[in-house]
């Protein structure tokens, strides 16, 4: 247990940014959070706005996967799609977007860095969801499991394309683990009550599976991060966490299993929790020294002043950790971005 004061390290983003380009959000961001940021993302714009969304009309548009004609009564806001061959070699997804979309924003990155807009030691960010997040909510459970083994193999083909354009010591690359995060709480998604919610045994094998999949995928020289994520659909969690205590059963079998450097882990904290009982299991973390954790306890309905409550009582736990809102910014009003980030300096910058 920490119980003393915490050291604050900065602040992270998580990915989105409701900033209205890529430019504006290199020319703004740095001017608040200046040094107070190792890592800085483009913003997330258009499409990519809507996270897994931004994949749906690929995944549409490919030959072997067909709408399905049946919902089974289930409540979508898309139809399922189905696999007209369920081997996974017969699927090729080509190209994600993500790797061209990295590559246009680095370009316009190393300008800022070069115009001294953005600071020299500032890495350029990549954010990524994993092949499941897609997959699962785009796919038809009979044709689950083969069509995420394609797009798997798809996705980290486009990481070897964004390593491949990019310095790595340029470059930070960071999964969002999402769907993962929910099934390994298991509250909602992996019940064995509910077959559509648990599509595959052994939840917690298979979810450290897939992590370690992906974070092997990233070279061992690029800096690596996990967004642990309980959704933002609405700018709301699918389900509230009871506590850190999941989050930090996946933290830290991450720690103890993954083979490469893990730079970074987020976690989210919902606004009303200013109380201990959130943050004790943080006593129980056993991350790496090099492994920097991020709280995303900033909120901007509440301001500094709420931000400093949910310090207040993490550090009773951890006496070492950084401040990021609790998922991206994508969701939020345009008028609110600035404010939002001020809260992250302020706090970031004062003594606690």
């Amino acid at each position: 247990m920490a119980g003393g004061k915490a050291e604050i390290t900065g602040a992270h983003l998580v990915g989105a940014i409701n900033l209205a380009s890529v430019a504006e959000v290199f020319e703004k961001v740095p001017k608040i959070l200046g040094t107070h940021i190792k890592r800085l993302p483009d913003g997330e714009p258009g499409g990519r706005r809507l996270w897994v969304s931004y994949q749906y009309p690929l995944l549409r548009a490919k030959t072997f996967l067909e709408p399905e004609t049946e919902q089974g009564g289930r409540r979508t806001f898309l139809p399922a799609l189905r696999a007209k061959d369920d081997d996974p070699a017969a699927m090729d997804f080509g190209e994600l977007g993500y790797a061209r979309e990295a590559r246009a924003s680095f370009i316009e990155f190393t300008e800022a860095v070069a115009a001294g807009v953005i600071e020299e030691d500032c890495k350029f960010q990549v954010c990524l969801p994993t092949p499941l997040a897609v997959t699962y909510s785009f796919i038809a459970r009979d044709s689950l499991a083969s069509v995420e083994q394609a797009y798997e193999r798809a996705m980290i083909a486009e990481v070897a394309r964004i390593a491949a354009f990019i310095p790595h010591d340029k470059l930070a690359v960071q999964w969002d683990v999402c769907h993962e995060m929910l099934m390994w709480d298991g509250r909602i998604f992996g019940r064995p009550e509910n077959p559509w919610n648990r599509p595959f045994e052994n939840v917690k094998e298979q979810i450290s599976a897939r992590l370690l999949r992906l974070a092997e995928a990233v070279p061992a020289d690029i800096e690596l991060g996990f967004h642990l994520c309980y959704g933002d659909l609405d700018h709301k969690h699918f389900m509230e966490p009871t506590d850190a205590a999941a989050m930090v059963g996946l933290a830290n079998m991450l720690s103890a299993k993954v083979r490469r450097p893990i730079h970074w882990l987020h976690m989210p904290v919902p606004r009303e929790r200013t109380d201990a009982d959130y943050f004790k299991p943080l006593a129980e973390l056993t991350l790496d020294s090099e492994t920097e954790l991020y709280l995303g306890l900033v909120h901007h309905t509440d301001g500094a002043a709420g931000t400093r409550a949910r310090i207040e009582a993490a550090q009773k736990y951890v006496a070492r950790f950084g401040v990021a809102t609790e998922c991206g910014m994508g969701r939020r009003p345009a008028d609110t971005i600035e404010a939002l980030l001020q809260i992250h300096a302020d706090v970031s910058a004062e003594p606690l």
